[in-house]
């Protein structure tokens, strides 16, 4: 097996830009969220920096960290 390639780090003397990073998104309980997949829903729990659960009415589910698909309203 092989190992995965490691991210490259930018140079300070490159002449391309620096790649943006995302800050990281907080929720917080009652947000209104919507979700690619499962469509609105809010938030009724959250576990710091892992995961929230979020009610999207006909289920409930936990959401995992980075929230990819998971938006504020």
């Amino acid at each position: 097996m092989t190992k995965p390639a490691a991210a490259r780090r930018h140079l300070p003397t490159s002449p391309f830009k620096a790649p943006v990073v995302p800050p990281p998104k907080h929720f917080a309980v009652g947000d209104r969220v919507t979700h690619d997949t499962y469509g609105l829903g809010r938030v009724t729990g959250v576990d710091d920096g892992v995961a929230v659960l979020v009610d999207f009415g006909a289920r409930q589910g936990w959401i995992q960290s980075p929230y990819s698909k998971l938006a504020h309203l």
